[in-house]
């Protein structure tokens, strides 16, 4: 579920049905996990909230087990990220992810609060661990990520932060390109609040996914133009990454309801990638919605 924000504020019924959808579907497709990549209201109102804990709310009715990550639009009054405030505690709260059994923490110096959180799922005989980080992480964040996935070795690690990857297929850099890449964290309000302690694609590559020989996936949101990339980075143990944007607010009607399918296939290595709408009841067939990508196997430790 990418960047759902337009939703929230002036289509939920969109939201609704994307959500419902997916219970419905649950069994027939084996739907073992959901993910949303941030960005899950425009601007941090209570009434977007609402709307889009409603939606969600279908997956807990449903029992479809999910995690998100919040975008910059969560944060800060008007959705402007110039601080880390945000109402996504007063909705989505820590109670409300204890009751679906994949639930495995939250961020430990924020405990109470669900910005940074890991689920623990398994499907098709594999052991997942969904790794759901904030906008542009904090540096103790990321430390605490760090120890996460060391606790979990032999788990698959599925990562999803809202920015990470950018529309031309390459990682956000800001020492790299700067400005040249639009809506680097670097480059918000949050960043000159805090002392720059904001944490981008290259950066998290480096300081949490690079040392890690679990991670299979990255998953990003965030980013305009067409809203669509893919990186791919061998790891020191030369095991390829695939990191994945994907991003529909640019559709008409806030997104037009896609969303993003990865189907594991049985052979444990393939995944098939295709892009759907349950408003539109389409598929998207061009080569950047629909593709398939190879995960790296992890080892046993």
């Amino acid at each position: 579920l990418p960047d759902t924000q337009h939703y929230s504020e002036k289509y939920p019924a969109t939201f609704l049905a994307q959500t419902k959808w997916i219970a419905e579907q649950q069994k027939d497709r084996n739907i073992a996990f959901v993910l949303h990549l941030g960005d899950i209201t425009n601007k941090n109102t209570p009434k977007e909230w609402d709307n889009a804990s409603k939606a969600l709310a279908v997956l807990d009715d449903g029992k479809v087990p999910y995690a998100f990550c919040p975008g910059n639009h969560d944060y800060s009054e008007g959705g402007l990220c110039k601080d880390r405030t945000t109402r996504l505690g007063d909705y989505l709260t820590v109670e409300r992810a204890k009751r679906l059994p994949t639930f495995g923490g939250t961020y430990d110096k924020e405990r109470d609060r669900m910005e940074n959180s890991f689920h623990l799922f398994s499907a098709g005989e594999r052991e997942f661990l969904a790794l759901a980080l904030e906008f542009g992480p904090r540096a103790d964040v990321v430390r605490w990520a760090n120890d996460v996935v060391a606790a979990h070795k032999t788990r698959e690690v599925i990562l999803i932060t809202h920015s990470f990857i950018y529309y031309d297929d390459t990682r956000y850099d800001w020492r790299k390109y700067g400005t040249k890449q639009r809506w680097n964290p670097h480059a918000y309000p949050v960043a000159k609040a805090t002392d720059d302690d904001v944490t981008d694609g290259q950066e998290l590559w480096d300081r949490l996914v690079a040392k890690h020989e679990n991670f299979v996936l990255t998953l990003n949101g965030h980013v305009l133009e067409d809203g669509l990339g893919r990186v791919e980075t061998a790891t020191p143990g030369q095991r390829t990454i695939p990191q994945l944007l994907v991003n529909f607010q640019m559709r008409p009607n806030g997104g037009d309801g896609w969303l993003r399918l990865l189907e594991f296939r049985a052979d444990g290595k393939t995944v098939d990638v295709r892009d759907y709408s349950p408003t539109r009841k389409q598929r998207n067939e061009s080569p950047q919605n629909r593709f398939s990508i190879a995960l790296a196997p992890v080892g046993k430790a």
